[in-house]
């Protein structure tokens, strides 16, 4: 089965050991793509675990579940990102030199989470560029849907290092979140070359 993050590989080879705690990401956009997929599969916990401790501190399992309850999250992009993709490349080897690389990739979520996630709408923040090597910035759109209704969710997120591990801290909501019309006859969002009428179109069912 193709990984929930829309990556090249299976859910096993992809984001599954992150989840099941076998792996550790070994960059903050493994790390996103991880926590995307514990969204689609429901493993809240994970999803906690995965804050930085100072945000951990404000959530518990039960408010991730709420915050997702009714939504089926399908689709992820990830956008690309040169403060990221510098970064990760000089913390990869200090977190884990043995781990897999990340794949490109989108993802478009509810803006219902947006209490959950700690981000801001980016009208109303100004999303800077993080440089120092335990930091990094990644740009993802996530897709669900609610209510046989599509949404996205456009978000700048800010990741760091705790303990040899890359964490999840806060992020930035852009304009675009919200419910959105898409073509059923238009190529799938996920990136399967099929036409979205006959691939992700139907879990919204």
């Amino acid at each position: 089965m193709r990984c929930y993050c829309c990556s090249s590989k299976s859910f096993d080879e992809c984001c599954g050991p992150f989840i099941k705690g076998d792996k550790h990401p070994s960059s903050a956009e493994q790390l996103m793509r991880s926590r995307f997929s514990a969204y689609a599969t429901a493993h809240y916990q994970y999803i906690l675990e995965t804050y930085t401790k100072e945000k951990q501190q404000g959530l518990s399992v039960e408010d991730l579940a709420q915050s997702a309850q009714g939504a089926t999250w399908f689709a992820l992009k990830v956008h690309p990102t040169l403060a990221a993709s510098s970064v990760d490349s000089l913390v990869g080897n200090s977190v884990s030199s043995t781990e897999d690389s990340s794949i490109d990739s989108t993802v478009h979520a509810d803006a219902k989470v947006e209490a959950v996630t700690n981000a801001e709408p980016i009208s109303k923040t100004n999303s800077k560029s993080i440089s120092k090597p335990n930091n990094a910035i990644v740009e993802f759109t996530a897709y669900y849907f609610e209510n046989k209704s599509m949404y996205q969710l456009h978000e700048t997120s800010n990741f760091s290092v705790e303990d040899g591990k890359w964490r999840y801290h806060d992020g930035v909501l852009h304009d675009d979140c919200g419910k959105i019309k898409y073509g059923r006859n238009l190529p799938c969002v996920c990136g399967s070359n099929k036409k979205f009428k006959q691939c992700c179109a139907t879990k919204s069912r």
